[in-house]
């Protein structure tokens, strides 16, 4: 018997694609460059199982091409708002996604965000490397402290959670949070959290964490008017999806004064930025990095065969979507 042929849409982790060629008629990216609108609709076509990552747009589009011979598509990351799901579902394709194995690697980053922005950290290294250092002076680059504040989490599912455990037990902080969907009340119960409205977080918390799922529901949640209930000192920090925040009011937020600070690892549009992000020297920017460890980024691959062993094997893959 033929093995399934696999095509991935961009490199990944040498141990990983090893493990695809062993098991798979493998098509691999060895150039790691991103496939155009009619590559994905043509690689759709020529396979068993498509694996794309999260900023490859498996949309209402690219799933309306007329061969698709793939069965499933196995996305290589946590997020799947980059997939038409009600497409996938009406061609009769198979969906998963690679939960809880970035969760730890994700809530490192949006700590280290929360901190590097609130202590104004890359802004002092700038400083530093561009000589522009005369010594210690009491009153020279004064920031925010962290232990003890509030940390208001948008969204509150495992990641979230990653975070509050960091900011609570290891900072000292006052956990509040807004989700529709709040976890047991154990959970809640473990960080002492307070629930609350979206607008009552962002009224009350000193550091905002952005945990939410994209998507239509969520896009430009935080917007010119909910940025502005934010207090003067708070810190805002993104390593959920780009399009939550409207890029133009936190811009606007930062440059003005409005909020101290923000530490982002994704944008809307992305890898383009938004260049008023380059003028604000109190916004720590990162190049998409929440799962960019060794340890994960492999999990995560292995978390896709997993789920491609299932489905090949006729078993319902342990993180199927649709």
């Amino acid at each position: 018997m033929s093995k399934p042929r696999v095509i991935v849409t961009r490199k990944w982790p040498e141990p990983v694609e090893a493990k695809l060629k062993e098991l798979y008629d493998v098509q691999l990216n060895e150039n790691d460059v991103a496939m155009s609108v009619d590559e994905l609709k043509a690689a759709l076509g020529n396979c068993d199982a498509f694996c794309p990552t999260v900023t490859d747009p498996i949309n209402a589009d690219v799933l309306s091409a007329e061969n698709i011979s793939a069965k499933i598509i196995g996305s290589y990351g946590v997020g799947f708002n980059h997939i038409d799901l009600d497409a996938a579902k009406a061609r009769g394709l198979t969906v998963t996604n690679t939960p809880e194995v970035l969760t730890d690697c994700t809530a490192d980053i949006a700590m280290g965000l929360l901190l590097a922005a609130a202590r104004r950290m890359t802004e002092g290294e700038r400083h530093l490397r561009a000589g522009e250092w005369t010594g210690w002076r009491p009153t020279h680059m004064m920031a925010t402290k962290v232990t003890g504040k509030t940390l208001g989490c948008i969204g509150f599912g495992r990641i979230a959670q990653a975070m509050a455990q960091r900011a609570h037990f290891g900072f000292g902080m006052k956990i509040i949070f807004s989700d529709p969907y709040p976890p047991p009340q154990d959970v809640i119960d473990k960080f002492d959290a307070t629930q609350m409205s979206v607008e009552e977080v962002l009224q009350q918390a000193d550091f905002v964490s952005l945990h939410c799922p994209g998507g239509k529901d969520t896009y430009h949640l935080l917007n010119e008017e909910r940025i502005g209930m934010m207090q003067s000192h708070a810190v805002l920090v993104n390593s959920a999806r780009g399009d939550v925040i409207d890029n133009q009011a936190l811009i606007a937020a930062l440059k003005s004064g409005k909020i101290a600070g923000a530490g982002l690892d994704v944008f809307e549009g992305e890898p383009k930025l938004d260049p008023g992000f380059l003028d604000c020297e109190n916004a720590v920017l990162l190049p998409h990095l929440g799962s960019a460890s060794v340890e994960t980024r492999i999990a995560m691959g292995e978390r896709v065969l997993e789920n491609l062993r299932a489905f090949f094997a006729g078993e319902t893959p342990r993180d199927k979507l649709v």
